[in-house]
């Protein structure tokens, strides 16, 4: 089994392209506009509308600036786009210090740009820009100018109100920042570990080519090897029938033909081990676990196979490396946690085919067993390493559990009944799923 190293996988960094960021900001520009002019033309509030125009013209000017200093598709680092989203926050707090300050319901607009953080950069620079708006937000809790209001008296609004608001303000940015964070750094997770999985599918499938590549080589050779080992043939026949006896060129020409000849016998061998057991043609039950169990008989582990007679033919499906990758990985890790004995138990009928892969460690913990299967979750510890970790990425069993669902099985994992102890992972495929499986209906 191939296993992914940290300098083969490495996740993906948060950077956003300015083209985002601009039309962001560009948006942010129009709604403000559209804002004054309605507040002013249709409610008819009094704005001070030029230092109100002077702040959305310095974002424009900013925004332009961008664009013709820099292509569209450039990729931001993370600190320069927390910058432009800092700009955005300080820009937002000088508009409402014009007009009313927390008063103003434009306040929670706050959210916006710490959302984009939690969903685009890393926790320290959401966190930094979090408390940047909570800190604008405090600032305009005492200095703004008045609310603009129809009317003699401005509207003020009771301080338990105001402290509400700012309260409310605080805490939108803490919880919605949180779960945005949350959900982006799932996603980012799984979508990594989808990576990797596509990643040891690609490895697999190039074993497999190169097989078929030697079997083919083997063919191709034949014809010329033979060629050579009647030349030589004839050249002995010829020294010894029409030239003088010459014992070191009669001895060149016997080890020439020799060697020819043991390369003809080597290939012969590769293609008569392409065609009885190889990768293009069907791989029997007992033939895959057989191959997957193989690698693993010399770590010091008892590895016994019970293959259950059924009135039905055994079922064989096509070599296919995600199986044969699938069941490997699950192997190696009840190996790696077994004291004395693993136990490969399979069965077949008519419908389905189940592979049971149980072995006498600790079993799994319950914590982990009720998200077993989620990327980026491992039950060893910091620095302890096994023969199915992948490098400490916590991938084994999700990229296992993804490859053999992706041929129709149905994985499921468990613990052996008390007084038993040990850790069990069932595999059941229906068996029209298993014997028609093939490699080239998974994706690269």
């Amino acid at each position: 089994m191939s296993d992914i190293a940290v300098s083969d996988f490495r996740p993906s960094r948060r950077d956003v392209r300015l083209d985002t960021v601009l039309r962001l900001r560009w948006l942010a520009v129009l709604g403000q506009l559209t804002t004054i002019f309605v507040v002013t033309q249709g409610l008819d509030f009094d704005v001070p509308v030029i230092p109100c125009l002077a702040i959305i013209g310095f974002s424009a000017l900013l925004n332009l600036a961008l664009q013709m200093a820099f292509n569209p598709v450039h990729r931001l680092q993370p600190r320069y786009a927390a910058i432009l989203l800092a700009i955005n926050i300080a820009e937002l707090a000088a508009l409402l210090s014009l007009t009313g300050g927390l008063q103003n319901p434009f306040s929670f607009l706050f959210l916006a740009p710490v959302l984009i953080a939690a969903t685009a950069l890393t926790t320290r620079l959401t966190l930094a820009l979090g408390f940047f708006a909570v800190v604008c937000a405090s600032v305009l809790g005492f200095y703004h100018l008045p609310l603009p209001w129809n009317g003699d008296e401005p509207l003020v609004l009771p301080r338990t109100y105001m402290i509400g608001v700012w309260l409310s303000i605080v805490l939108a940015i803490g919880v919605t920042s949180l779960y945005a964070f949350q959900v982006t750094e799932e996603a980012r997770k799984l979508s990594d570990a989808l990576a990797a999985t596509e990643l040891v599918l690609t490895r697999e499938q190039h074993l497999t080519q190169i097989d078929g590549l030697a079997a083919a080589a083997a063919h191709e050779l034949g014809t010329p090897l033979s060629t050579i080992v009647l030349i030589s043939r004839e050249l002995e026949n010829a020294i010894e029938e029409n030239l003088p006896l010459d014992l070191h060129a009669r001895g060149d020409i016997k080890t020439l033909r020799e060697q020819a000849q043991r390369c003809r016998d080597i290939l012969a061998k590769i293609t008569q081990l392409s065609s009885q057991g190889a990768p293009f043609d069907r791989m029997p039950l007992s033939t895959l676990i057989e191959e997957t169990v193989a690698p693993h008989r010399d770590f010091g582990i008892d590895i016994k196979v019970r293959i259950a007679i059924a009135p039905s033919t055994e079922p064989a499906s096509m070599r296919n490396p995600a199986i044969l990758y699938g069941v490997g990985n699950i192997l190696e890790n009840a190996v790696d946690f077994a004291r004395d004995f693993v136990e490969v138990n399979a069965w077949w009928n008519d419908e389905t085919v189940e592979l049971i892969i149980s072995d006498d460690g600790p079993g799994i913990a319950p914590d982990i067993l009720k998200r077993i299967g989620e990327p980026y979750l491992t039950r060893r510890r910091a620095g302890e390493e096994g023969l199915g970790d992948h490098s400490g990425l916590g991938l084994g069993v999700f990229i296992a559990q993804t490859l053999l669902e992706r041929t129709g099985a149905i994985v499921t994992f468990a613990n052996r009944i008390f007084p038993d102890h040990g850790a069990v992972v069932t595999i059941v495929w229906p068996r029209q799923s298993f014997e028609t499986s093939d490699a080239k209906a998974l994706p690269a």
